[in-house]
């Protein structure tokens, strides 16, 4: 997916003409420490963005209906199995999968990467920049992982990997084993669009195979499988505004059909029979079922499955200019404050997603967001955000004034290193990013109006500094 493209996608739009997808809490109030209620905003997208209002409408419709899927002969067993091999269809749909390929349904993004990496041929080598997400930074234990640095450019990220896949062509003997590149589509800490379809042709080139990390792409992006040629593409249903526990595994069928299952048991068995030593022999389905063990999670498949349909019908043309809409109105806003610093790996240019992440002199981030949270009834995330070594790329060796609060990640005698992450997406009114920005502002030039203190890792409201009080 080039940056090019979705430049062109997010202006071609009004964005004043669309209104945000209706989404469960948008009414909800919470209480301020400095006395009443204000309907909370939630500014957390990036970890689990809201149920969409369509997604629940879908679930409860069916919820009477549900029963145990495949092999029951009963009607409401036929008609929820009918539903969940549906949900598997309009998954594929969404993502533009080709002819042969998979959808596997999973628990979430990272139970997604981690049955690929479950499934790896013998001997296979991962590549994978150390500004993933933990989810696709980590699984890879049993096989061999070249960690590639952090590019400033996306034609350095292209580059960097292109060298990598080089030294490795140029030292291997006939023979070897089988690569495979993991990436993300947009970063969860800096938002930024990582040049996928140009990666994707690196990786070819070189035999190697690539996953693409869409957790924070899909809910933001049309994520076509064909079009930016991935191998596989993972996501998770609760960034999606499906927040029933499922995720997606989709693309190519040969090392899912190939290795043992993720799980043994129930649904991955075809036959199993006694031998006569005493054991069993089991046969395998070659289909997605192969690794969708137990009882599956069919109102999460089918949550998925509504929320695909609805930002399909809504248009991401419509959705992803106004969400660029947001995005300007929070950078620009961010921009007005000296001592606020954004967070990025391409620089300001760089086309990104509803996710921004940034720092504030003579604040700790948890100070800062504990203060959000509790004088403004904002939800945004301070720490790491589950991508150590990036943030602590981008943050270098930048010290935070430690403050009422600290980082929950830093241990006894370690300098404090976090950041504050606001994300949105489509359920977001203009009336919630105009808040945070007039939040940050207010906080930045007359400072926060209660103490606060560290209790069990969280940065909590403790009294109302001298001269304050509540309502």
């Amino acid at each position: 997916m080039s940056a090019s493209l979705n430049t062109a996608t997010a202006t071609a739009q009004d964005p004043a003409c669309a209104e945000p997808l209706a989404v469960l809490g948008r009414d909800v109030t919470v209480p301020l420490v400095t006395g009443g209620e204000v309907t909370y905003a939630a500014l957390d997208y990036a970890a689990s963005a809201p149920a969409l209002q369509r997604v629940w409408d879908d679930v409860a419709a069916y919820a009477p209906y549900y029963g145990s899927v495949h092999r029951g002969a009963g009607y409401l067993s036929q008609l929820s199995t009918d539903l969940f091999e549906q949900s598997r269809a309009t998954v594929a749909e969404f993502l533009d999968c080709r002819p042969g390929d998979q959808v596997v349904f999973t628990r979430s993004t990272t139970d997604s990467l981690n049955l690929l990496a479950a499934v790896l041929p013998a001997d296979c080598q991962v590549f994978v920049f150390e500004t993933e997400h933990h989810a696709s930074l980590l699984p890879w234990t049993n096989a061999q992982v070249s960690y590639l640095n952090a590019p400033r450019t996306p034609g350095e990220a292209v580059a960097t990997l292109e060298r990598a896949l080089a030294d490795r062509t140029a030292s291997i003997e006939e023979g070897h084993g089988p690569a495979l590149v993991c990436v993300t589509g947009a970063s969860n800490v800096t938002g930024e669009l990582w040049p996928v379809k140009e990666l994707a042709a690196a990786a070819h080139a070189h035999g190697a195979r690539i996953v693409l990390d869409a957790a924070q792409l899909a809910p933001h992006h049309p994520v076509s499988v064909r079009d930016l040629d991935v191998d596989w593409v993972a996501f998770s249903g609760h960034k999606l505004y499906a927040p029933f526990g499922s995720g997606v595994l989709a693309g190519r069928a040969d090392w899912l059909q190939e290795a043992e299952p993720y799980l043994a048991g129930g649904g991955a068995s075809r036959k199993v029979s006694r031998r006569e030593d005493g054991g069993v022999d089991v046969e395998w389905h070659t289909t997605a079922a192969r690794h969708e063990a137990g009882s599956p999670n069919v109102i999460g498949v089918y949550s998925i499955a509504s929320a695909c349909r609805a930002l399909t019908e809504a248009g991401f043309d419509s959705l992803v200019a106004r969400e660029q809409h947001l995005v300007a109105k929070v950078r620009e806003g961010l921009a007005e404050v000296p001592a606020v610093r954004v967070l990025s790996l391409f620089g300001d240019d760089a086309p990104r997603v509803g996710v921004i992440s940034f720092v504030v002199d003579g604040w700790n981030s948890s100070h800062f967001a504990a203060a959000l949270s509790a004088e403004y009834g904002i939800g945004v995330r301070d720490g790491l955000f589950c991508a150590h070594p990036l943030v602590r790329t981008l943050l270098g060796s930048e010290p935070q004034a430690q403050g009422e609060c600290g980082a929950p990640e830093a241990a006894p005698g370690e300098r404090s290193l976090n950041a504050i992450r606001v994300s949105f997406g489509a359920g977001t009114p203009d009336e919630h990013v105009e808040r945070f920005v007039r939040a940050v502002k207010e906080l930045v030039a007359d400072g926060a109006k209660w103490q606060y203190r560290t209790e069990e890792g969280r940065c909590v409201p403790t009294a109302p500094l001298r001269g304050c009080s509540a309502v």
